[in-house]
């Protein structure tokens, strides 16, 4: 019975399955963990932005919420990815995601009491040591659950995962923050979907390969950083990416956005925050109906330098309507991009290396969020929302030009299988 079942999965693999990754148990935990765990963050991100900004009025300290989360993510890079290739990459999750739930606890009990500004930042650097194990690690078991002809759609419906958690968590905690005209609740809402995350966690079944029994050594934990750099294609997509969002990314000024242009208060904030999420969720559906890429790179090319434009048309609108729609189009344009470069991160990495080019993947992807929040909160505080915005959309188009002539291998790039 059980290869017969197998043998019916197989078969569904070969005719392009869209739910392909969806029919395994180990994926299905996978992916109610994912979706628990970020909706929770997203919904903190709210939080944290309405609060702070409502407390202070500062563009600068929006700014530093974001470097206080990277500074970590950059330090911890290396023994991160070491550790995540050493130890079960379940049980590294595990511990990761009871940091942020001891995180988001702290943020609750500061927020009910109006704490000093300072330990909400102590939290957040928590919430930056846990996220630079948390998500190289949750990359690299991500693997081990499905077939190899699976992955690409296990990609796609994470990232739908990830939309999905993007939509309704910036809503829900800009809903009850309309509500109760306080942030706390989010906070508790988030420790309860981290460890929901924790007990899906526990339930996968499926073993990594066994870890590597090497001492460390500088060669081993600079190891990725090498496999990056002389893997050009993976060394572009990577680039494209980081730049992409470290100069495009409106979010962090979202709460200016909310109420001092658009004037929609914190419910018209948490829209706008899901904005995004909408039109990479509905890509993210699209592109897993499709026929595999035959042409990813230059499609990444495309998706990027488009990111870049429809930033610049968000920074000039005063349209709340057509603001939504253009934050939908950047989620969109973003999510090829991401399913581009997370499938050939983890297609074209050896297992046991996974770890440590995760890391390295993620330190460059993860840490642009919030280097990218912090040049946005500078660039904000010296030449207003409207400028940053608008100047970091061009800055991406840029780039992508740059990368293009740079590196003729990711324009080259055709099945993102081939190796």
């Amino acid at each position: 019975m059980g290869s017969g079942n197998q043998s019916n999965r197989e078969a569904k693999l070969r005719l392009n399955d869209p739910y392909a990754a969806l029919r395994f148990r180990d994926y299905q935990l996978f992916a109610i963990a994912y979706v628990s765990s970020m909706m929770g963050q997203q919904m903190q991100s709210v939080a944290i932005g309405w609060e702070l900004y409502e407390r202070t009025d500062s563009a600068m300290v929006l700014g530093w919420v974001g470097l206080v989360q990277a500074v970590p993510i950059i330090l911890l890079t290396l023994p991160a990815g070491q550790v995540i290739d050493w130890f079960n990459r379940k049980h590294v999750v595990l511990m990761a995601e009871l940091m942020l739930a001891i995180s988001s606890l702290g943020l609750a009990v500061f927020s009910y009491t109006q704490g000093a500004i300072f330990l909400i930042y102590a939290c957040l650097l928590l919430s930056g040591v846990a996220r630079a194990f948390h998500q190289p690690a949750m990359a690299a078991l991500l693997p081990s659950l499905v077939p190899i002809k699976a992955f690409s759609n296990a990609v796609t419906w994470k990232s739908s995962g990830f939309q999905i958690a993007s939509v309704v968590g910036p809503a829900l905690g800009g809903f009850v923050i309309a509500l109760l005209h306080r942030a706390t609740l989010v906070y508790v809402l988030n420790v309860v979907l981290a460890l929901t995350c924790f007990g899906f966690i526990t339930a996968i079944t499926a073993r990594q390969s066994p870890s590597s029994t090497k001492a460390v050594t500088l060669h081993s934990l600079v190891a990725g950083v090498s496999f990056v750099w002389q893997t050009k294609v993976i060394l572009a997509a990577i680039t494209l990416d980081l730049f992409a969002v470290l100069l495009g990314g409106a979010t962090t000024l979202l709460p200016i956005f909310a109420k001092d242009v658009l004037h929609v208060g914190p419910t018209g904030l948490g829209w706008l925050r899901a904005a995004p999420a909408i039109g990479a969720f509905l890509m993210a559906v699209i592109v897993a109906h499709l026929p595999p890429m035959q042409k990813a790179g230059k499609t990444m090319l495309l998706a990027v330098a488009g990111f870049g434009v429809v930033t610049i048309a968000f920074g000039i609108s005063q349209s709340f309507w057509l603001s939504l729609l253009m934050l939908m189009l950047t989620g969109a344009f973003d999510n090829i991009s991401v399913v581009v470069r997370h499938t050939l991160v983890q297609l074209r990495t050896p297992d046991y290396m996974r770890g440590r080019v995760s890391a390295v993947n993620s330190v460059f992807i993860g840490t642009s969020n919030e280097l990218g929040g912090f040049e946005s909160g500078l660039a904000a505080a010296l030449f207003g929302p409207v400028v940053a915005v608008v100047g970091g959309g061009i800055g991406t188009i840029a780039v992508v030009l740059a990368v293009a002539l740079l590196w003729p291998e990711i324009r080259q790039l055709r099945s993102l299988q081939d190796g």
